[in-house]
């Protein structure tokens, strides 16, 4: 290809094939690793960099840490006891000296260490017998009155299995070439980029791949320089406008304003034994205000496990009932749904109105009944699993999406209920017991508003966390009888289902076993994911009446139901479970008015961070705070469950490190939405892609 039309070759989106030496076989490893055109090789950052623009004499290395150096070959030796082993010994003008250590070799490289041979090496020195040595070092031979160094800090790019790091190198040069002028690769505001002192792409992307040899390298190795923050913030934004432009797109379409009727909200505030807490009062008044306007509600509401969620989007559907259409409430388990639906029924039954159960168990007659009843809209209110989201279920009106527990979800199934809506598009609550840090909820759920109840209702009592080594099981059982003689009930928490090599922890089958025989007079029931639906309904229910007095179970309880009358949890290997997985499940108890405990128990040794996490536990009830630690501790991914929400991951951006700049790209947004919506669309395309990782409805 001439020359002239490789300069021309400029596009984003070129393959990378354009590029030489690129052949059907590399480009299938460069596309293994997501590698596909021009674009992804600039934003194929090093993972490190490596300092050769200063030699240092052999008398200042260091131990650990790494250096460039050079001398004369003094001595060459092979050795082929054992494993073949290549030692070359350099020697500086100070005499001092420094062992190369090969165990992969070839006959022309040792050809190169003749004696006298003046080499330049680079690597990270470690004591060995005769002083410092380097093992397989990079190294260069060099020529008669050859002195010059690097001018800029060698990038070292991440491995790409079957690719030499030497060809990643020359690859990323390559692509760098067609690097377009600063006017035509630049689509944030230049005015916008000297106000925050930020270098424009182009010379962002240059810096990065080649730092000058000045470049503040602990900045770069902490994420921190100012060519990764550009990057991480125009990252940040394309996410944040991709799910704007969805949040734009769904309320274009507009939907029928409720008009906002209480007279069934205030029977049953009426009826409640408990008046809402401000927290309640305040965002079911948020909710009201969505409701009653002409495009649809979407809003997330977190609450804290026990906060009263239920009841306010109790309040919510019956704003969609006074209108004369139905509101549907969609849970992950049957478990959890059929809880949400004893509970709508008590609530909403003596107001005369109708609440429908539709889950995968409803077969039959049952079932097709239920149908009958959801589409003629004779069931006002319908609860549910993901049952609801199936073809053969028709709606008569549907006016509101009721989601629970929506990380359980996929983020594709958050806006699934939506074409139910015969024509309007239903208002959405989606809830949370999993309370989100602020940082990572303007992130991750910028398509949303999102409202906190941020305050337990009056007479829970706070749970008592205690921390013990699973050496004091024997007192811990001891404790269990007498709790179970006086009348209370018991959790007892494993994280596996059977016995397993890999992972030591105690499974639920064993400690089943383990705990009849120690406890012969404690009715002991068992539940776990693997037992059928059915057979472990009975036994959730059996707890939930008092037939069992101790439940061993794994953490599909996590996201169960309410038992009052359990006062004591024991969590096994509490050390392997993340804090806001910790803190659902200690929210099992300490639901009545007795005193309630949550005892951690933990194998040794116990690493920092499960030391952090168990303390942090132990030490706050406050499922805010917690969520801001277990981001801390584990970052997002981790917190909202990317596999089951969908969460796009980042490239360049971390939300802990990067979460300063959300402010600035919140503003950015509203700016480049208003004045530039097609510059809006080229961010969201160069970051997301036409294939927007967010998976819409």
């Amino acid at each position: 290809m001439p020359a002239e039309s490789i300069q021309a070759i400029t596009g984003a989106d070129t393959l990378l094939s354009v590029l030489s030496g690129v052949g059907p076989a590399l480009r299938e490893k460069l596309a293994a690793r997501g590698l596909l055109t021009l674009q992804d090789l600039w934003f194929h950052l090093p993972r490190s960099y490596e300092d050769r623009t200063v030699l240092t004499p052999m008398s200042l290395l260091r131990a650990g840490v790494a250096a460039q150096t050079e001398g004369v070959v003094e001595l060459v030796e092979r050795s082929f006891r054992g494993r073949p082993v290549l030692k070359v010994v350099l020697a500086d003008a100070e005499n001092q000296r420094l062992t190369l250590r090969f165990f992969h070799f070839r006959a022309q490289q040792v050809a190169q260490f003749s004696k006298g041979t003046r080499v330049r090496v680079f690597g990270t020195p470690r004591a060995g017998q005769l002083g410092l040595e380097i093992v397989h070092p990079s190294y260069r031979i060099l020529g008669e009155g050859e002195h010059a160094l690097s001018a800029s800090l060698d990038p070292v790019y991440p491995e790409i299995e079957g690719i030499s790091a030497g060809s990643v190198r020359k690859l990323v040069v390559q692509a760098l070439q067609h690097l377009p002028d600063e006017e035509t690769l630049e689509l944030l505001p230049q005015t916008w980029l000297e106000a925050s002192k930020l270098p424009s792409l182009r010379q962002a992307i240059l810096v990065l791949h080649h730092p000058p040899h000045d470049a503040d390298v602990a900045a770069l190795q902490r994420g921190l320089h100012p060519a990764q923050r550009r990057l991480a913030l125009e990252e940040m934004l394309a996410h944040q406008l991709s799910l704007r432009r969805q949040r734009l797109a769904l309320q274009s379409e507009g939907t029928l304003a409720l008009h906002g009727h209480e007279v069934l909200v205030k029977q049953l505030e009426k009826s409640l034994p408990f008046a809402l807490t401000n927290a309640q009062a305040r965002v079911y008044a948020q909710l009201k205000t969505d409701v009653c306007q002409p495009k649809p509600m979407l809003r997330l509401v977190q609450g804290d496990v026990g906060s009263g969620k239920t009841v306010v989007a109790a309040l919510a559907a019956l704003l969609a009932v006074a209108d004369g259409r139905q509101a549907a409430l969609m849970a992950p388990t049957e478990l959890l749904a059929e809880q949400h639906f004893n509970n709508f029924k008590q609530w909403l039954e003596p107001l005369g109105l109708q609440v429908c159960w539709l889950a995968g168990k409803v077969t039959g007659k049952a079932r097709a009944k239920a149908l009958e009843e959801v589409a003629s809209g004779a069931a006002q209110v319908i609860v549910g699993t993901h049952a609801l989201m199936q073809e053969s279920v028709t709606f008569h009106d549907l006016a509101l999406a009721i989601i629970d527990e929506q990380h359980r979800f996929g983020v594709h199934q958050r806006l699934a209920l939506r074409e139910k809506g015969r024509g309007n598009i239903p208002h959405q609550l989606v809830m949370t017991a999993t309370p989100i840090p602020r940082t990572l909820a303007m992130s991750a759920y910028a398509d949303l508003d999102v409202s906190a109840i941020d305050e337990l209702p009056p007479g829970r009592t706070p749970v008592t966390t205690v921390v013990l080594s699973s050496e004091r099981r024997p007192e811990l059982i001891e404790r269990i009888h007498i709790a179970c003689t006086e009348g209370r009930q018991v959790y007892w928490v494993c994280t596996l289902i059977d016995e397993s090599d890999e992972v030591q922890a105690q499974a639920a089958q064993t400690t089943f076993e383990a705990l009849q025989d120690a406890l012969p007079s404690v009715r002991v029931g068992l539940v776990h994911g693997r037992l059928k639906a059915a057979d472990k309904q009975a036994t959730m229910q059996a707890f939930k009446t008092g037939e069992l007095d101790l439940l061993v179970a794994t953490t599909v309880i996590e996201v169960g139901v309410d038992v009052p009358n359990a006062s004591l949890m024991v969590i096994e290997n509490a050390e392997r479970l993340g804090l806001s997985q910790l803190h659902q499940l200690r929210g099992r108890v300490g639901r009545g008015s007795a005193a309630s405990s949550c005892v951690l128990l933990y194998q040794h040794p116990l690493g920092q961070i499960a030391r952090q996490r168990l303390d942090t536990l132990r030490h706050t009830n406050d499922g805010f705070a917690i969520a801001e630690k277990d981001l801390e501790l584990r970052g997002p991914g981790e917190l909202l469950g990317t596999k089951q929400t969908g969460l796009a991951s980042f490239r360049m951006a971390d939300l802990m490190r990067d979460a300063d700049l959300l402010p600035q790209v919140h503003a950015l947004a509203d700016r480049l939405l208003q004045s530039a919506p097609q510059r809006a669309d080229r961010i969201i395309e160069r970051w997301v892609g036409g294939a927007a990782r967010y998976a819409s409805a």
